[in-house]
């Protein structure tokens, strides 16, 4: 469980961090914001998934989900571009190691 837990911290920070690097790439661009906020809030999630609260995992669930529906809504499906793809490919791998350490969780608990 702990390396699967490290895998989606270590996912987190990674493409909080490409977050922040594409803003920084296309600051004139009106999609930009959402990307500093996420790219932070990504990173940040990463680094306190390190924590052994099961609170950052959660987190780790959500946000990658209302990352990949706002970008969906904001940008359209129709034009990602690969590197939007690979953005999402890694909230859904991020959000499957969560929802794993979550039902793990959960039946030990039971």
């Amino acid at each position: 469980m702990k390396t699967i837990r490290f895998l989606a911290a270590i996912l987190l920070v990674i493409t909080g961090v490409w977050h922040v690097a594409l803003f920084f790439k296309a600051t004139s661009d009106p999609n930009s914001i959402p990307l500093l906020i996420f790219g932070i809030l990504y990173a940040l999630t990463g680094i306190l998934l390190f924590t052994p609260k099961t609170l950052w995992v959660f987190v780790g669930l959500i946000l990658p989900m209302i990352g990949m529906i706002a970008a969906s809504v904001k940008i359209g499906v129709k034009n990602f571009d690969s590197t939007m793809w690979v953005l999402i490919l890694i909230d859904v791998m991020v959000i499957v190691c969560c929802a794993y350490l979550i039902q793990v969780r959960k039946k030990s608990l039971d």
